[in-house]
This record gives C-alpha cells, structure tokens and sequence, in this order.
C-alpha cells in the first residue's frame, strides 16, 4: 500500500488564489483591502527570513501591509505603545509581532496586549476561550491548527466520528487542534485524544487513530507498527538534523525530518503530509485568511 501524499504546497496555493479574488471583490465593493502590520524587533537572521516570506505573502494578494522594523533594544513600554497605535489604525486589520523577542521584553504581556480582534496569530487568551467556546465564537483559530484542519478537509479526510489522536499538548498547536477537531460541524465532529510525553502506552492510543496528528518536536518518534492501516498522518514535525551541501548551488542546506519515519509511514498510512511541504506552508497561508477574515467582520460580511 502507498499512501497518497497530501501536499500542502499545492493547497495552499488554492487557498491563497480564493484568498486574492475575495480580496478583489471586496476592493470593489467596498473601497477597502486587509491591512496587516509586521512588527520584527532585532536581526534575527531565521524571524527576518520568516517575516519577509509573509511580507511577499501578503503584497502579493493584494493586502495593504506595513513592515515595522525595531531595534533589539526596544524598551518593552515603547512596544506597546507601538502596539497601541496599531490597534488604533482603522486601517490595519492584523497585527503580527514576530517571536521571539528580546529577552527583557515579557512576549505574553506584549501578545496579549494586541486587540482581540486584530490578533490574526489567535494567540490572545480572548481568541483561546473564543475557540473553546466553538461555534460563531470562534474568530481566529492559530494558523498552523486552522492549516492542519484545511489539509485535513480538503484531501477528503472524513472526520466525522472518526478517532483523531493529537501527540503533543503544545498551546501552539496540540491543544487548538485538539479543540478545531472536535467542534460540532463539517471537518470535525471527531472524537479526539490528546497524548503527551507522560502518556502511557503511547503506541497503544496511536494505533487507534483514523487521523493521526503529531506534532512532538521528536525526529521518527512515530513508529511506523504505530499507525493504523489506511489512517490519514499529519506531520507537523519539522526538526533539523543535520546539513548536506546543495550541488546545484554550492549552499549549505538543513536536513529536515518530521516527528514520523515518512518514508516506512506511507507503505502503512492511507494519505500523509512530507516534510518539508505539508504543514508549513499553510500556517502563512491561514494567517492571511485570518487578515482577512478580520476586514470582513469589520465590514459586517461575517
């Protein structure tokens, strides 16, 4: 058996093309495109690199985006008072402070100080409670969850009623997935299990899972006698492993491997994402849906 591969590249470039033309109808219609601020204080080489591919992300379709560059040794009172400007900007729809900051700066006081309602990340406790309430409150669901959900629907995973096993607790991803998946309502309805590194018998829940979400931090800690025959794996691990010299370029390149043994999965799983190009792409891509989302409840749309 080979399990299809589901591949988030080329579904995240489906949802970045909905993403542009409902920005062009809005432009029409209304006058208005999202705004998205990105805030990056110091020179991180890695944030730098990140927040550039959201900056291209975001002009690309259309937003109105403003790049916000601070130096490293920003008073943590200024920031938030940079903060404050934004969430005062009519114009700005998203505010996007990239992690991590400076040590002297306390990052949950600066997240939490964005307006709920701006906060397309969906870090803020408002927007946590807002998806464990589920239903019409939830506002903004973490990109990388909301980009699990979205590889999950549109590779024609059935959800509903299905035994999801979620490895990893993390706030980032393991619990808001968690939570997305066992909504009441198309691409949840599940039955969902959270296992962690205090878990017992881990292989045992695993085995179980007709959709089966790890997101451990742990190179091959899935084994592939782990995996129910015909499941749906979704990789989220993307941890480095070494460096190889590229022999078209010369440039030294990361090794990547997911927390699953890919390549022994796929004989045993029915569909997988790889590592690199499943999960990672979509998590820009459902910040720019967010973006959005946040311009449209203004405008009343939602």
């Amino acid at each position: 058996m080979s399990a299809s591969i589901i591949s988030g590249t080329e579904i995240s470039k489906t949802i970045l093309s909905e993403i542009s033309k409902e920005v062009e109808t809005i432009k029409a219609s209304h006058g208005k495109v999202p705004g998205l601020v990105t805030l990056l204080v110091g020179n991180s080489p890695a944030s730098r690199s990140y927040v550039t591919l959201k900056i291209k992300t975001a002009l690309k379709l259309g937003f109105h985006e403003v790049q916000d560059e601070q130096p490293d040794d920003i008073s943590e009172d200024a920031l938030l008072a940079l903060i404050e400007k934004y969430n005062q900007d009519d114009a700005i729809n998203g505010i996007l402070v990239q992690l991590p900051l400076p040590k002297h700066i306390d990052e949950d006081k600066v997240l939490n100080a964005i307006d709920p309602d701006k906060d397309v990340d969906g870090f803020h406790p408002i927007n946590a409670g807002r998806l464990l309430i589920g239903g019409n409150a939830i506002k903004f669901p973490p990109c990388t969850p909301a980009g699990i959900q979205e590889l999950i629907v549109r590779s024609g995973v059935e959800t509903k009623g299905a035994e999801v096993v979620v490895v990893g607790r993390s706030n980032i991803v393991g619990k808001p997935i968690a939570n997305l998946m066992l909504q009441k309502g198309p691409g949840a309805n599940s039955t969902v299990t959270i296992v962690h590194t205090g878990t017992k018998n881990l292989d045992t829940h695993c085995r179980r899972a007709d959709i089966l979400i790890v997101a451990a931090g742990v190179p091959d800690l899935v084994k592939p006698e782990w995996i129910k025959p015909g499941a749906c794996v979704i990789d989220v691990g993307v941890n480095r492993v070494g460096e190889r010299i590229s022999p078209k370029t010369g440039r030294t390149n990361a090794i990547l491997k997911g927390d699953v043994d890919f390549e022994k999965a796929s004989e045993i799983a029915g569909s997988i994402t790889p590592v690199p190009g499943g999960v990672g792409p979509m998590t820009i891509t459902m910040l720019m849906k967010n973006t959005l989302k946040s311009l449209k409840y203004k405008l009343g749309l939602l």
